[in-house]
C-alpha cells in the first residue's frame, strides 16, 4: 500500500520537517512519489518515479521551505499501473476555475467508471481513474465551486460509490479546504498554541514549534500513520469523511 500526509493550516507553513519523516518510509514504498502545494489559486506540483528517499527531486523539497496554507503528499508501493511518472500522485486537474489535487491510498477491484470528455485519466491507475469520476460527479451536483460543508454533504453522497470496489483512502484539495477519507487507516493532528516539540517517528529529528510559531498559528496533519512519537494522533474511523479548514476539522 501507498501512504499519504496532508497539512491543512491557517497561515502559510513549511512541511519540511513532516515531509522528512515521511520520505524515510519510500524504503517500502519505493515506486515513486509527489507533493502539490497550493499558492493562493495556483499550485506547485512535483512528481518523481523514483523513491522518496533516492530522489533529487524530494531532496529539492526537504531543503526549500515552501510556504503553503494546503499540502498533499505521496509515496506509492505500486499495486494498479505500472512504475511512471504519469502514474504518481498526487493528480491534479481544473474543476471551477481552480486546480484540485487527489491522492489515494489502496486498491479499488474492477474499478472502471464511464467517464466523459472533460476528466479522464492520463495513466492507468485506479486511483486517478476515481479522481476524474468525483470530479465528473461533483461538476453535475454543483454550477461552482461549493462551500467546504456543502461539497462535504456531497461527497458523503459519492465516496461510498467508489469505496465499495475496495480499499479508498485518499486526501484531496481546492486551496480552499482539504479533504480526507478513511477506509482503513488515517490519522490527524492539530497542532496550535500553546505549541510543544515534536520528535519524527522514523528520524532522529526533534523540533520545538514554541520557537519558530506565532500563538494564533494552527496546523492540521493527516497522514496514514503518525508521523511523531510525542504528539496525541487522531485515528480516522473506517467510513469517515473531514474536511478541514484554517487548520481544524469542520464538524
Amino acid at each position: 500500500m501507498c501512504e499519504l500526509l496532508g497539512m491543512n493550516c491557517n497561515v502559510p507553513t513549511d512541511i519540511v520537517f513532516s515531509f522528512s519523516g515521511f520520505s524515510k518510509r519510500a524504503t517500502e514504498h519505493a515506486d515513486g512519489f509527489g507533493i502539490a502545494f497550493f499558492e493562493n489559486k495556483g499550485v506547485r506540483c512535483f512528481v518523481d518515479a523514483q523513491a522518496a528517499d533516492q530522489s533529487p527531486v524530494a531532496e529539492l523539497v526537504r531543503r526549500y521551505p515552501i510556504r503553503s496554507t494546503h499540502v498533499v503528499a505521496h509515496i506509492r508501493k505500486a499495486t494498479v499501473g505500472h512504475v511512471a511518472l504519469e502514474n504518481c500522485h498526487p493528480f491534479t486537474r481544473e474543476l471551477w476555475g481552480r486546480y484540485w489535487v487527489f491522492a489515494h491510498n489502496g486498491d479499488l477491484k474492477g474499478y472502471d467508471p464511464l467517464l466523459h470528455a472533460a476528466f479522464r485519466p492520463v495513466g492507468d491507475t485506479d486511483s486517478e481513474r476515481a479522481f476524474c469520476w468525483l470530479l465528473q460527479e461533483m461538476a453535475k451536483s454543483h454550477a461552482s465551486v461549493p462551500t467546504p460543508e456543502e461539497l462535504t454533504n456531497t461527497l458523503r453522497e459519492l465516496v461510498p460509490m467508489v469505496a465499495r470496489y475496495g480499499t479508498f483512502n485518499f486526501i484531496m484539495s481546492n486551496g480552499q479546504a482539504l479533504w480526507a477519507h478513511c477506509s482503513t487507516k488515517l490519522h490527524y493532528l492539530v497542532r496550535q498554541h500553546p505549541f510543544q516539540q515534536a520528535r519524527l517517528q522514523d528520524d532522529d529529528v526533534t523540533v520545538d514549534f514554541a520557537q519558530v510559531t506565532g500563538s494564533n498559528d494552527r496546523v492540521a496533519l493527516i497522514a496514514t500513520q503518525p508521523l511523531t512519537d510525542n504528539e496525541a494522533w487522531i485515528p480516522f474511523q473506517s467510513g469517515e469523511l473531514h474536511a478541514f479548514v484554517d487548520g481544524v476539522p469542520l464538524t
